[in-house]
């Protein structure tokens, strides 16, 4: 039962992302969560889920699409309270106000601490695996856009 509930903290992390929902994302995270993401032109050091989801409120941004997957998990139960998992990722990202697309892959490698019952994540991070990154030369033609609706409005601050 551990095992499929941490699958579900690390869908639900997914989905969060990508639709912009903050309120649920803060409840994935320990307070003290370490994050560590390495792509081909950014590296990103967090400390404390206050400054992580400051950090990705503006990147899943009204002018931003995201696409992230993850896959094939290995997950280990350490003890009753902690347990880690490595995850493979596959993600598309548009940022639109800059008509600028990233594609790629990686893996996660997350620490998981259960804390009061639930499941946390404690620590995540990923190096790429490859990473393609292209200027656009229009955007994509978009008949839905969910973030243009549901995230961050970067003119309201």
């Amino acid at each position: 039962m551990d095992i499929e509930a941490i699958k579900q903290l690390k869908g639900a992390y997914f989905r969060c992302i990508d639709t912009a929902n903050f309120e649920e994302l803060a409840t994935l995270f320990h307070e003290d969560v370490a994050v560590h993401f390495e792509g081909g032109t950014y590296e990103w050091k967090l400390q404390g889920r206050a400054e992580y989801l400051e950090s990705i409120q503006k990147s899943f941004n009204r002018e931003a699409i995201g696409h992230h997957n993850g896959h094939t998990p290995e997950i280990q139960i350490l003890s009753e309270t902690e347990a880690t998992g490595i995850w493979y990722l596959t993600d598309n990202m548009w940022i639109l106000n800059a008509q600028f697309f990233t594609t790629g892959t990686a893996v996660y490698w997350d620490r998981y601490e259960k804390v009061d019952g639930r499941w946390t994540i404690r620590q995540t991070r990923y190096r790429r695996i490859y990473e393609i990154n292209r200027k656009l030369d229009e955007n994509p033609k978009l008949s839905t856009h969910y973030l243009g609706r549901f995230g961050t409005d970067l003119s309201a601050g």
